[in-house]
């Protein structure tokens, strides 16, 4: 466990980019529907309780919230997206904001999307996968709540997603994850340094 992700703190809530902390640095989005434990993971992630809010009612988060790992390294909490209740109005908006984002992001080196590994690949899951592709984004997929299935189904489904995405054109890895059992937090963490740390060798490699 890396415990300079535990000194996470919480910088503004935007709107819009116009009101985006300055675009320098590096920033890894997390992605995901209203419903798939985007905060718990976040919170998990940060060994903090309520860094990110996590609401009785899914689709409460409509902003771009930004939390900083240090001076030059950034969380990025996406507007959590796909609850019933949310009036059509509001999801086109969600869906500009997140696409202005993430096409006009120049700080931005990676997303994590959350998904309950009850429910993978969604519409919406899907169509991040799309985004992430024609941006050349990096994705990590988080199977999250998997303390809900015994391990044999958790992992099956780990092994249909990556089965799924195989052929996606796309550099993208999956996990399993629960904020309940604490796991899979060495692994993400693991690749949360990679993205935050890149080494300079890799693309003279490529």
């Amino acid at each position: 466990m890396n415990p300079v992700y535990h000194q996470a703190k919480f910088i503004n809530s935007a709107p819009d980019l116009r009101s985006a902390p300055e675009d320098k640095g590096l920033e890894i989005a997390f992605a995901g529907r209203s419903n798939a434990g985007k905060s718990s993971a976040i919170n998990t992630l940060t060994s903090q309780k309520s860094l990110a809010r996590i609401s009785k009612t899914p689709g409460r988060t409509q902003l771009l919230n930004f939390f900083a790992i240090d001076e030059h390294k950034r969380f990025v909490d996406l507007p959590g997206y796909g609850y019933a209740k949310v009036p059509v109005q509001v999801k086109k908006k969600w869906h500009v904001m997140i696409e202005s984002y993430l096409t006009g992001r120049k700080a931005l080196c990676g997303i994590v999307l959350v998904m309950d590994v009850r429910h993978p690949m969604m519409e919406f899951d899907k169509q991040m996968v799309d985004w992430c592709r024609h941006a050349k984004i990096p994705l990590h997929i988080l199977l999250t709540k998997s303390d809900k299935l015994n391990y044999g189904a958790a992992k099956n489904t780990l092994l249909s997603v990556q089965k799924e995405l195989a052929n996606s054109e796309i550099q993208v890895s999956v996990q399993l994850f629960s904020a309940l059992k604490k796991v899979g937090i060495d692994e993400i963490h693991a690749l949360l340094d990679q993205w935050f740390n890149p080494d300079p060798t890799n693309e003279q490699d490529s």
